[in-house]
C-alpha cells in the first residue's frame, strides 16, 4: 500500500459529475473528493465582452458576503490591453454567484492588479487597483511604464463603487517610474498591538535607467484612517547593473498578520541568482519598517508565479496557508501547503494538498466560515485549466479538514555524512539486498527519493562528484538516477540517466551560460550492479562506470544551482516522469572531484571517505 502521503499529493481522479452539487459548471473532475466543490467561476465562453479572465481576488465582507474580483481582459490574454476590473458576489458561502459586473472600466486602458481589503470597523470594502495606458498590440507596458495606484470603496456590502482616485502621491514614488503593482492579492487589516485597525497591502516596483530597470523594491503601503488617506512604509530595495544579475526581486506580495502581530509578506522571487521562487520580509511595526529584509525560501518550490497566503482566524494551533503551482519550472498543479510556525517553515509538495493536475496560475484565499463555526471553510480562487492557466479562473470550497494537519512527508532513509540530510522515501520503494548491505528498489512508476534541502548541497559553479550503485534494465524506457537543481531548458540543473533504448547513459549540465551534454558508448542496462559517477572537474564534465571513464567533454561554465526552486531527487525526473525501474545503493555527493584513487576504493571497498562529502545514502 502506497503512504498516505504520497495520496495526499496526487488528486483522486474520479468521475463525478458536479454541476447540480455546485450550483455552476464543474472545473475539473480530477478534484472530485469527498468535502471538496469546484466551479467555473469567470470563463471567457460563459460571458459575454472578454477574451480572458486573469488575476484573482477575494475577501469575505462583514455581512458575510463573498466578493470575488477579476481582470476582464477585453481582447488576449496580453497583460497591457483593455483590462476592466469585474466583480461577482456570493451570499451563500461560495454556492451560487451573482451576474458578472464591472467595477472599474478600462475603456481602452489597463485597470487591474485588484487589491479588495475589508474594514472590519467600518464594513467598508477597500478596493485598490494599479493603471496603465493600454496597448492593442498585445505586448506588455514598455519601460519606463507609467503605472498609477488608485482607490475606491463600497458602503453597500458590494453592490455599488465610488469612483476611483489616484493615489500616486501616497502610496507610490516618483523614482518608481519602471513598473509599479498593487497586489495582486487581498490585503489585510491588523487586529493586534498599537496599530490595530490599520489597512496594509503589498506592492512592488523598479526604477529605469533609460529603458532598462536597475532597482527593484518590494513594499508595504498603510492606512490609519480606514482608507481615506495611504503611507508608504517598509520599502526593501535591491539595485542592480542594468541587464545585469541580481540576488533577489521580490514582486507579488500578499500579506497575512502573525500570531504575534507582526506582518509577514510574502513575494514572487522573479529571476534573481539567490536559490527559491519564493521570498519573505517581516514587519514588527505594523508594516512601517521590515525587521527582517526579503530572503529566499529555496524549500518552497513553486515556478516563478504569483501565490497568496491566508492565515486561518480559528480556536486551535496556528496555521498559515499558502497556495501556489506546485511544478519546480512550469505554471501547473496547484497545492496548498501549510506552516505550522508562522512562516518559518512550509510543508512540501508530499505534504500538500494538491487541487488539481491542470495547467494553473495565480490564487487568492478566503476563510468562509466564522471563527467560531464548527468547521472551519476556505475558499480558494484561482486561474486553472486543461490546456492553458488562463483557459478560466475557478472557485473551489472545502473544509480545513481536507488538508490533513501535518502531514507526513513519508519514511525516511538515513543521511551519515555528518549533514542530517535524512532523505524520504516517496511512493513505496522496497527494500532489497544491495551491493554493500541493502539497497532500494524503485518501481518506475512512483516511487522515488527526495533530498530535503541543505544548502551544503549548493554546489554551484565548483568542481562536485556525485557516485551511487545502479541495477536496471528491466524497462527499456529514459530513467533517472538523479536530478540536482531545476527543469526548463534554461533552470540550472545537473541530472544523469539511462537510456537503455538508445544503449547510453546520458548526463546534462545547465547554467546561465548555456547546457553541456555527454553521453556513454553503453546503457549498462543488464540489471547487474555498476557503480556510476559523475563529476565536474577542472572545466569537464567526466563519467566514470566501474572505474573507468566512459564519457567527458566540456563542462558548462558557472552555477548549476542558482534562481531555481531548487530540488534534488533520486530516481525520478522533477515533472514525476522519467522514473526509475530498478534498484539504489549508496548514493553520495561531494563538493569537489574526487581522484580515480578515491572512486576505485569508494566502489571497491566502500572507503568512508569524508573530505567534502555533503551527502551520504546507504538505504
Amino acid at each position: 500500500m502506497r503512504s498516505s502521503a504520497a495520496w495526499r499529493a496526487v488528486p483522486l481522479v474520479v468521475a463525478v459529475l458536479l454541476a447540480g452539487l455546485l450550483g455552476g459548471t464543474p472545473a475539473s473532475a480530477d478534484t472530485a473528493r469527498p468535502g471538496f466543490d469546484q466551479q467555473a467561476l469567470f470563463n471567457p465562453k460563459q460571458e459575454q465582452g472578454y477574451s480572458c479572465f486573469r488575476i484573482p481576488a477575494i475577501v469575505k465582507s462583514t455581512h458575510d458576503t463573498l466578493l470575488a474580483f477579476a481582470e476582464g481582459r477585453v481582447h488576449d490574454c496580453g497583460d497591457a490591453g483593455d483590462i476592466d476590473l469585474v466583480l461577482k458576489r456570493s451570499t451563500d458561502g461560495g454556492k451560487t454567484w451573482s451576474p458578472l459586473s464591472v467595477v472599474n472600466p478600462g475603456d481602452g486602458d489597463t485597470h487591474g492588479n485588484p487589491v479588495p481589503i475589508v474594514d472590519q470597523t467600518t464594513g467598508r470594502i477597500v478596493l485598490i487597483t494599479t493603471y496603465n495606458a493600454g496597448r492593442t498590440d498585445g505586448k506588455g507596458c514598455a519601460v519606463p511604464c507609467a503605472r498609477t495606484p488608485h482607490v475606491q470603496y463600497s458602503d453597500d456590502d458590494g453592490l455599488t463603487w465610488s469612483a476611483p482616485v489616484d493615489i500616486s502621491a501616497q502610496a507610490s514614488r516618483p523614482e518608481w517610474d519602471a513598473w509599479y503593482a498593487s497586489g495582486p492579492v487581498h490585503g489585510i487589516q491588523l487586529s493586534k498591538g498599537p496599530h490595530r485597525g490599520r489597512l496594509v497591502f503589498g506592492v512592488n516596483a523598479e526604477t529605469a535607467q533609460g529603458t532598462n530597470p536597475v532597482v527593484n523594491y518590494g513594499a508595504l503601503v498603510y492606512s490609519d484612517d480606514h482608507g481615506q488617506t495611504w503611507h508608504i512604509g517598509a520599502v526593501d530595495s535591491y539595485p542592480f547593473q542594468a541587464k545585469g544579475p541580481f540576488p533577489q526581486k521580490p514582486s507579488e506580495i500578499s500579506v497575512v498578520e502573525l500570531a504575534d502581530g507582526s506582518v509577514y509578506a510574502g513575494g514572487r522571487e522573479q529571476s534573481g541568482t539567490d536559490i527559491g521562487n519564493r521570498d519573505f520580509a517581516i514587519s514588527r511595526d505594523g508594516g512601517e519598517t521590515f525587521s527582517q529584509p526579503f530572503r529566499t525560501i529555496p524549500d518552497l518550490v513553486t515556478p516563478m508565479v504569483q501565490g497568496s497566503l491566508l492565515r486561518l482566524d480559528r480556536p486551535g494551533p496556528d496555521r498559515i496557508l499558502f497556495a501556489s503551482p506546485s511544478d519546480t519550472d512550469r505554471r501547473r498543479w496547484m497545492m496548498i501547503r501549510s506552516s505550522y510556525d508562522g512562516g518559518r517553515s512550509w510543508e512540501d509538495a508530499e505534504q500538500g494538498t494538491r487541487v488539481t493536475d491542470d495547467w494553473s496560475g495565480y490564487s487568492d484565499m478566503v476563510q468562509i466560515t466564522g471563527r467560531h463555526a464548527a468547521t472551519t471553510e476556505i475558499g480558494l480562487m484561482y486561474e486553472g485549466g486543461p490546456v492553458d492557466a488562463r483557459d478560466e479562473i475557478r472557485f473551489a470550497r472545502f473544509a480545513e479538514d481536507v488538508l490533513g494537519w501535518r502531514n507526513s512527508p513519508g519514511p525516511t532513509t538515513r543521511d551519515v555524512s555528518g549533514q542530517r540530510s535524512n532523505a524520504y522515501l516517496i511512493g513505496d520503494p522496497a527494500t532489497v539486498p544491495g551491493r554493500y548491505g541493502s539497497a532500494l528498489e524503485l518501481d518506475g512508476v512512483d516511487d522515488f527519493v527526495r533530498v530535503p534541502y541543505d544548502s551544503s548541497q549548493l554546489v554551484g559553479d565548483g568542481d562536485f562528484t556525485w557516485t551511487g550503485w545502479v541495477n536496471y534494465g528491466a524497462s527499456t524506457s529514459n530513467q533517472v538516477f538523479f536530478w540536482m537543481g531545476g527543469m526548463g531548458s534554461t533552470a540550472p540543473q545537473i541530472w544523469l540517466r539511462g537510456e537503455p533504448a538508445a544503449n547510453r547513459l546520458i548526463a546534462s549540465m545547465t547554467t546561465p551560460s548555456g547546457t553541456k551534454q555527454i553521453s556513454s558508448a553503453g546503457a549498462y542496462a543488464d540489471q547487474q550492479w555498476h557503480h556510476v559517477a559523475l563529476q565536474r572537474t577542472g572545466g569537464q564534465l567526466v563519467l566514470w562506470v566501474d572505474g573507468a571513464q566512459v564519457a567527458a567533454g566540456p563542462a558548462a561554465a558557472g552555477s548549476v544551482t542558482q534562481t531555481v526552486s531548487f530540488q534534488f531527487w533520486l530516481g525520478r525526473r522533477l515533472d514525476g516522469t522519467f522514473g526509475l525501474t530498478g534498484d539504489l545503493d549508496e548514493v553520495r555527493l561531494y563538493r569537489r572531484a574526487l581522484s580515480p584513487s578515491e572512486l576505485d576504493s569508494i566502489r571497491t571497498a566502500n572507503a568512508p571517505v569524508r573530505d567534502s562529502l555533503v551527502l551520504r545514502l546507504p538505504f
